[in-house]
């Protein structure tokens, strides 16, 4: 409540009286109170807040000064017309007055009120009273519902006139005028499709409260990104500004609004869509201050665009009827004029139909609404294998595959009447199945059906898939090479020194006594560990070959015996050669192994006796069958297939059948590598494996192995037997970058009768060779940190030439990268390896065997 010293020339509180007071200040109503000069006395608690101050501090001033009070439509209220001038100059009560509220915060309100002179017992102006509340929220509502309902009539009134319009150009125009006029835009345009009557395709557009002309310099709407989300359908479009939305970018190539375009800030269009689904064109509209357009526009937009729609697919629909019309009455001009040739020219027509009819290569069928055929051409005797006559009267049932077919005869036609579009299987003559993807149309009760034979494509497809789990599995397999391969080099490495002791220790022990039984026994173990990890290495396709000219023919029949201790008495074993077999280029004792394994898991796979083949072919595959198999080359190859009459396995066994450590074996049975170790050989040397097998029915495995061509290489010499040489005091230069095998190898080296050098690595090694120019061999490990051991040999032999060099390695990398083979000047000896190997291999490079 305003004090004493905020009253206009200092009038006394005691105007009103206290229980007055109290009781204006509890009215939810503002209260004003003036002289009779008009000038305020008292503001209540209520009237303040209204005002938007909490104490007026109103200093001796009239009311239309204190407060600025504007009407209704914003303009300065008339001093001589204010609701307490009236009722302090003329003494006149004014009701239900209302005006505008300029508050201290500079807002705008609306109230509503009364006014009143005030006067004493004798009839005496005292002054007048002013009474008002906040009529804001009704009169805004109001002011909505007014909106709305103009908005409706307008839709209505808009609706009404472009349905009966027939006029393009007068319909886009009105419904452009309409939505400026809605939405309250600066500008609006639609931009439309329509067709000449030559067929071509334009783009033409109406403007609303713009000049034309403003627009000709611009290209067309259909080149900016701005414009192609509405153009194309897709969606409505609002934007608060276009120069600030990142959806529409500044630098070149320009994607915004393009330079001195019709000022446009705020951004709203609608995509105008046929009820077919077609895009007819858009409605755009701009204004050139941000935040115009409200989620109400587009609502109102929507519903323009709506009647658009649909008042010009009705007038295209008329245009259409007009065209037709006239084409009619021309089609009657010409057939009047020739109604003498009329009858010919039916007949050549027809003749031109059912040829067209005939020798269709679709399936073309007539069916009534029963689902019966009525007609059917010639292709379905090509495609099917049906005559006409075998198709005629029957129910398209009997033809559908059971699964594809609709529930019910009475469901047929409107299955089919669902979709334009669609694919079944329909039945050959042969009693096979064929994919026809059909099209269809009908006709009151009738259907007209084309059909297109696509199990060929369907094929492909599955072709496709098939390839692609091949090809996951090809790289799930190679993964488990590169770790599995990285474990067996490891172990290697540590079995080298374990054989290497256990050898030598073995050699210094007495003969018959107990310690050199537990050697042996400690030796037996060291060679199986040795065995698994080369099945790892050769899983791994990681193993050294040695590639030879190989007669599958003769290394099957020269297995025949040891194959037949291998698998059993009880074991039938047929071995089939094939007849002038070719030649292929493989490490034979690799695919003896390769061979040995497929034969044992045959045998355990039959526990009651069966009957085992063996059986080789000439063999070549195509590119169709390349494409379902991942790192298969279409070519020659020659086969090796072994078949059991056993167990079988189930589909998903065979899958992982190849993957290393799974076996189907109890535990103690088996490693799980057997095969791993066949399918990474086969795969180094450059084949394909492939597994068959159902439940009960036996398993076949087939080795594919590349046909070699050219003249076949000349067959090595196999290893003597001789007599280990001993060393001549030869000085070879040891390296190896792991302490532990570098120091077991030299202690055998100096066992076998050689001086010996060591180097943890190429540089001292290098160094050592420079130093000693009495060096006869290199011994090397392949793999080595920062300089491998090739590099080093071919430094080493670019500084001594004719230097002996002889390779030792776990694993090769660089084997890998060339499919295991090796350079004829690069023996190999491969870890872990035995005195007895050592020592022959060291004489075989020192005396170039």
């Amino acid at each position: 409540m305003i004090g004493a010293e905020g009253l206009p020339g200092g009038l006394p509180r005691t105007l009103l009286a206290t229980e007055q007071a109290a009781i204006m200040e509890q009215l939810a109503e503002g209260v004003i109170l003036t002289d009779t000069a008009g000038r305020i006395t008292y503001v209540n608690d209520a009237a303040a807040r209204l005002y938007g101050v909490r104490q007026p501090g109103v200093g001796p001033q009239d009311y239309a000064g204190a407060y600025q009070l504007l009407t209704e439509d914003g303009r300065p209220y008339p001093s001589h017309q204010l609701p307490l001038t009236r009722a302090v100059r003329d003494g006149e009560v004014v009701s239900d007055a209302r005006w505008r509220i300029r508050r201290a915060d500079g807002s705008e309100i609306i109230a509503q009120g009364s006014a009143r002179p005030i006067r004493d017992n004798h009839g005496k102006q005292l002054g007048a009273v002013l009474a008002m509340h906040d009529e804001t929220a009704r009169v805004q509502a109001e002011r909505a519902l007014r909106e709305e309902t103009q908005a409706l009539e307008t839709l209505n009134r808009v609706g009404a006139t472009v349905a009966s319009e027939l006029e393009l150009e007068r319909i886009v125009q009105t419904v452009t005028d309409a939505g400026v006029a809605l939405i309250g835009a600066s500008m609006g345009a639609f931009f439309y499709n329509a067709t000449n009557e030559a067929g071509e395709s334009m783009l033409l557009y109406t403007l609303s409260g713009i000049d034309r002309h403003a627009f000709d310099r611009y290209p067309m709407p259909r080149t900016s990104l701005l414009f192609r989300p509405t153009l194309a359908g897709e969606s409505l479009v609002r934007s608060d500004d276009v120069l600030r939305d990142p959806r529409y970018g500044k630098s070149p190539p320009y994607h915004g609004l393009p330079p001195d375009h019709p000022p446009v800030r705020s951004y709203l269009a609608v995509p105008v869509v046929s009820r077919s689904g077609r895009v007819l064109g858009g409605l755009f509209f701009g204004h050139p201050e941000p935040g115009r357009f409200l989620p109400r526009h587009e609502q109102l937009m929507a519903g323009i665009a709506a009647h658009a729609a649909i008042a010009i697919d009705n007038a295209n629909l008329y245009a259409v009827a007009q065209r037709e019309v006239e084409e009619r009455r021309a089609a009657e001009e010409r057939l009047r004029e020739l109604n003498e040739t009329l009858e010919q020219r039916v007949e050549t027509r027809t003749r031109e139909r059912d040829r067209a009819w005939k020798h269709s290569r679709d399936l073309q069928a007539v069916l009534d609404e029963r689902g019966r055929f009525l007609q059917v051409n010639d292709a379905w005797c090509a495609m099917l294998g049906w005559q006409p006559a075998d198709v005629v009267g029957h129910h398209a049932y009997e033809f559908i595959h059971a699964d594809d077919r609709p529930a019910g005869e009475r469901a047929f036609f409107t299955h089919l009447a669902r979709g334009p579009a669609f694919e079944n299987r329909m039945r050959h003559k042969d009693g096979s199945f064929r994919c026809i993807s059909w099209v269809v149309s009908q006709d009151e009760d009738t259907i007209y059906a084309s059909g297109r034979d696509v199990s060929e494509q369907k094929e492909q497809a599955r072709a496709l898939a098939q390839a692609e789990a091949a090809l996951r599995q090809s790289q799930k397999m190679e993964a488990v090479g590169h770790l599995t391969g990285g474990i067996a080099h490891d172990f290697n490495n540590m079995l080298a020194v374990v054989i290497g002791s256990l050898d030598m220790l073995r050699r210094r022990l007495p003969e018959g006594g107990p310690e050199r039984r537990h050697a042996g026994n400690a030796m037996e173990a060291a060679d199986r560990a040795a065995t698994l990890t080369q099945r790892l290495l050769a899983f791994a396709r990681q193993q050294p070959l040695s590639p030879k000219p190989v007669d599958a023919n003769a290394l099957v029949a020269g297995m025949y015996e040891l194959l037949r201790h291998a698998i059993g008495a009880d074991i039938r074993l047929d071995v089939l050669l094939a007849d002038e077999l070719w030649p292929t280029l493989a490490d034979a004792n690799q695919l003896e192994n390769a061979i040995l394994n497929l034969a044992v898991n045959a045998r355990d796979a039959m526990p009651g006796g069966g009957r085992l083949t063996i059986e080789t072919a000439n063999v070549t595959l195509d590119k169709r069958y390349a494409a379902g198999h991942a790192d298969v080359e279409p070519g020659d190859y020659v086969s090796i297939t072994v078949t059991d009459a056993g167990v079988g396995m189930p589909p998903e066994v065979a899958r992982r059948a190849f993957d290393p450590f799974f076996t189907t074996k109890q535990t103690g049975q088996g490693t799980g590598l057997g095969l791993s170790q066949v399918y990474g050989f086969v795969k180094q040397s450059g084949g394909h494996v492939a597994i068959y097998s159902e439940p009960g029915h036996g398993t076949s495995v087939k080795v594919y192995l590349p046909r070699m061509t050219g003249e076949a290489a000349e067959q090595e010499t196999g290893v003597s037997a001789a007599p280990l040489p001993a060393g001549r005091q030869e000085l070879v230069l040891l390296v190896d970058d792991e302490p532990a095998v570098r120091q077991i190898n030299a202690e055998a080296l100096r066992e076998l009768g050689y001086r010996v050098l060591e180097a943890d690595g190429a540089v001292g090694a290098l160094d050592m060779l420079d130093a000693h120019p009495d060096v006869a061999l290199l011994l090397t490990d392949v793999v080595m940190p920062d300089i491998d051991g090739r590099r080093l040999a071919a430094e080493a032999r670019r500084r001594r030439p004719g230097l002996k060099v002889l390779f030792t390695t776990g694993y090769s990398p660089a084997a890998v990268q060339h499919n295991g083979k090796l350079d004829a000047d690069a023996p190999l000896l491969g870890k872990p390896y035995t005195l007895d190997e050592l020592g022959r291999k060291l004489r075989q490079v020192l005396e170039g065997a």
